[in-house]
């Protein structure tokens, strides 16, 4: 079975138990996540073997987000070591009328702080069948939007398929500059992952009919 291999950030979550809200707790429960972590995990819980590729800090939290990952079967050979920290967030689950909220604290970030030449992609995607990211990770930083450039490149010329969900942020980057780098990048994707609000505020295309503001969607349109 060839490898299906993801890259992206894996991040700390901290979370009150249950639905308590941040000011009524003195204590957070920890897990490991990230967008193409997730799916890496995921991949392996069905059996693939699937491969996580990221920066993370040496020490003991840079760790335990390793550990994670390998409790779960994900490959984490090709993971780089280094930088100064993991990034955050914080997680308070929504209950009835009250939404979810969440606080991140991840600027300079292992993965964001993280320089080209730290990843070999000719090795890292040796023996792979798919390379997976999301528009996360090129908004980290000007050097990730590059890392990422380069792992898209090095997996057209090695004939891997490549899929991306564009999963637009709009408090890590503008929907302009998500619009330049996303569409600098989308030559060498397979398979684009997006919902009618990600195509709109990323490439600027609009479902005819339709209002997800509203939720009011038209399949046709």
């Amino acid at each position: 079975m060839k490898k299906i291999v993801t890259f992206g950030e894996i991040m700390l979550r901290l979370a009150p138990e249950g639905y308590y809200r941040f000011v009524q707790v003195q204590s957070f429960g920890a897990t490991y996540g990230g967008g193409e972590a997730n799916v890496a995990v995921s991949l392996a819980n069905f059996g693939m073997d699937a491969a996580f590729v990221t920066k993370l800090p040496r020490h003991e939290i840079g760790q335990a987000a390793v550990n994670s990952l390998r409790q779960a079967g994900v490959d984490t050979a090709k993971i780089v070591r280094g930088g100064d920290r993991v990034g955050i967030y914080f997680l308070e689950k929504g209950a009835s009328q009250r939404p979810s909220k969440v606080i991140y604290d991840r600027a300079n970030s292992a993965i964001a702080t993280a320089e080209p030449a730290d990843f070999d992609w000719n090795a890292i995607l040796d023996g792979a069948a798919w390379f997976h990211f999301t528009g996360i990770t090129p908004a980290l930083s000007a050097n990730a939007a590059k890392i990422t450039g380069e792992a898209v490149k090095a997996a057209k010329e090695k004939g891997v398929t490549v899929s991306c969900d564009l999963n637009y942020r709009k408090n890590l980057w503008s929907k302009e500059k998500a619009g330049e780098v996303m569409a600098g990048l989308m030559p060498f994707v397979d398979l684009c992952i997006a919902n009618e609000e990600d195509a709109a505020d990323v490439f600027g295309i609009h479902a005819k009919n339709s209002d997800v503001t509203s939720g009011r969607i038209s399949h046709d349109g």
